[in-house]
């Protein structure tokens, strides 16, 4: 039964599955054509021994193959290289191209724009080989003519074999399709290449497809409390505050049954094997899932604060119980995953860095607040430190720390826990952009600590931008 309902193609992955599988001798890139210069998103082995590359290399380069041309190749023939591209059209080229080492190599390229059901172009396939063979005769007038016949044949033979390996078994009485585009200029029948379309496997009644509708907002659902969490938990942990507020107690246990609810569906989500496969075996997919982010869940997912918001419950235990709830933080691991089918979009990325440097921040702050608290108050001499952060802040805002000796004994008053996040917030940020401007200064050895490792993440991160942005081409100035 479980070898049944396994290897099922992920949709998205269907036409690639089945080039691939295809086309063990094939040299080809594919192109997507729904963005700006048709960034390559796929090239096989045999294009990478082809062109010297490495497929990290000609990864989102354009599929035009620009990047391979040099001062031999023919400015006339790769611009119509490039109209052919910005036209959708289907044509072949014998064009001079460089490998990595820099030979000159001659390319009979052909050109196939890809349409899915709605007759919209999504892909480019473009496919290479190598006549360099046939070229050179051509140079030697006596065998002009040998040269011309060899070019042809040789031209034939790739196209019908580079195809042929493409072609799926055609059963009798089997409909056959409408002719495309790719398949009049190669003379073959559409039959041929793999459809550009969606298979929806199918699935026991209680699993439910990761792609479907439903479990795509699910997971938005998901990810936007994942972020709540990722902001409140730390807050809630480091300004120890008690989950007094009803309104709070009642968003906060909400938080965990949807929490709760998710991990009783992710039990029966399909999910994408190895091989690219849609497993739906109810077996695999528990399996799969106790192995993976079970245990992660279940520990975010426990009614924390409802604990936390009897009265009689104990500080150290209380503060026990709410940093537990950090373990919900890895969760932020499938928001990364998620979000990176946005990372090529400029804009997105902006938003994505602006929410990332202000979350990093605001973890920041949260320690920086509790390094404050713990030492204001030296709890062996029972005397306050004037050189702290947060008593300075004190003095400057009208709230002073001042000694209650007629009742309890114990120090009180102080900033706001407002005025003191804000502060905290402001002195994080001040720092991971620049060296602060000294109005909120470190004083005692915890807080140079940790502003020392907040000026080292600071620079790290300009230094990743700066290799980023010199190691990219178009930096370079020649």
């Amino acid at each position: 039964m479980a070898r049944g309902r396994r290897g099922l193609v992920a949709p998205q992955n269907t036409f690639l599955e089945n080039i691939v599988r295809r086309s063990n001798d094939t040299n080809f890139v594919l192109g997507n054509a729904q963005i700006v210069e048709w960034p390559i998103v796929y090239s096989n082995d045999g294009f990478c021994k082809l062109s010297g590359y490495h497929r990290a290399e000609v990864m989102q380069k354009s599929s035009t193959c620009s990047f391979m041309y040099g001062e031999l190749t023919d400015k006339e023939m790769s611009e119509k290289v490039r109209q052919t591209f910005e036209n959708y059209e289907m044509n072949s080229f014998e064009i001079l191209m460089y490998k990595k080492n820099r030979m000159p190599v001659w390319f009979f390229m052909k050109i196939a724009p890809i349409r899915n059901e709605q007759d919209k172009v999504v892909l480019f396939l473009c496919t290479f080989s190598d006549i360099t063979a046939f070229k050179q005769p051509i140079e030697d007038e006596s065998s002009k003519g040998w040269g011309k016949f060899a070019r042809l044949t040789r031209a034939l033979t790739s196209s019908r074999g580079v195809l042929q390996q493409l072609a799926p078994a055609v059963h009798k009485g089997e409909n056959v399709h409408k002719h495309s585009r790719l398949a009049e200029v190669l003379q073959l029948g559409s039959d041929i290449l793999p459809q550009y379309k969606q298979e929806t496997p199918k699935t026991p009644p209680h699993i439910i497809l990761h792609y479907c509708l439903f479990k795509t907002t699910w997971d938005w659902v998901i990810l936007i409390l994942t972020f709540y969490t990722a902001i409140m938990v730390p807050y809630n942990v480091s300004f120890k505050t008690k989950q007094n507020n009803v309104t709070w107690l009642v968003v906060d246990s909400i938080v965990d049954v949807i929490f709760l609810v998710d991990i009783v569906l992710n039990f029966h989500t399909t999910f994408v094997g190895p091989a690219g496969e849609v497993i739906s075996d109810p077996k695999l997919i528990r399996m799969n899932y106790v192995k993976t982010w079970f245990v992660i869940d279940l520990l975010s997912c426990l009614p924390y604060d409802v604990i936390n918001a009897f009265e009689n419950v104990d500080e150290g235990i209380s503060s026990l119980f709410s940093s537990l709830k950090v373990v919900r933080l890895l969760r932020l691991g499938r928001v990364a995953r998620k979000l990176d089918h946005y990372i090529e979009y400029g804009a997105a990325v902006l938003v994505l860095l602006v929410c990332v440097f202000g979350l990093a921040a605001h973890w920041l702050a949260c320690i920086w607040y509790s390094i404050g608290y713990y030492e204001v108050i030296d709890e062996n001499t029972n005397t306050v430190r004037m050189d702290s952060w947060l008593y300075l802040l004190g003095e400057t805002v009208g709230m002073p720390y001042r000694f209650n000796a007629s009742s309890s004994g114990i120090w009180e008053g102080g900033p706001s826990k407002d005025s003191a996040y804000i502060t905290s917030l402001y002195f994080t940020m001040t720092s991971l952009t620049s060296i602060g401007f000294g109005n909120i200064a470190p004083n005692t050895d915890g807080e140079k600590i940790f502003a020392v490792a907040m000026m080292m993440i600071g620079c790290e991160k300009y230094i990743n931008l700066n290799i980023e942005n010199y190691s990219s081409p178009s930096s370079l100035v020649y």
